[in-house]
This record gives C-alpha cells, structure tokens and sequence, in this order.
C-alpha cells in the first residue's frame, strides 16, 4: 500500500460525503429504529417495502431520515 492510497483513504472516510463504505455508488435515504432497545438498521439491508421489525423486541421500526441532511441517519 502506498502513501497516496492511505492518505485518500483517510480523506475518504473524514468527508461529509453520504455515499462512503464498501458500495460508494450505493445511496442511503435513512435507517430503521427501534426506540425501545435502541437497534438501528440500514435502510439498504431491508428488503422491501414495509418497516421491518426490531431484531431485539420484535416491534415495528421506524423510518427516520432528515430531508435536507447528509449522511446517514446515525
């Protein structure tokens, strides 16, 4: 690995960018939360169209997701 490629692998992973990690092309509209047990899932790893439920109480999530933000719903 050279200098180079670490350096913009550090700049990568500082930027403000939403569309970082493994699938840069991959775009996240928010995450899946579970308010009780605190759970978050990704919206990209739910299939379908319907809330999923919690993996830890087995509630119905919901759908969270700023509008003009950037990045993920974390």
């Amino acid at each position: 690995m050279s200098v180079l490629s670490t350096v913009k692998e550090i700049l990568g992973a500082s930027t403000q960018n939403p569309n970082r990690g493994s699938n840069p092309k991959q775009e996240s509209k928010g995450a899946y939360w579970c308010h009780d047990c605190s759970e978050r899932v990704l919206d990209l790893d739910v299939e379908g169209e319907d809330p999923p439920d919690c993996p830890s109480c087995g509630d119905e999530m919901t759908f969270e997701r700023s509008a003009g933000s950037t990045g993920c719903a974390c």
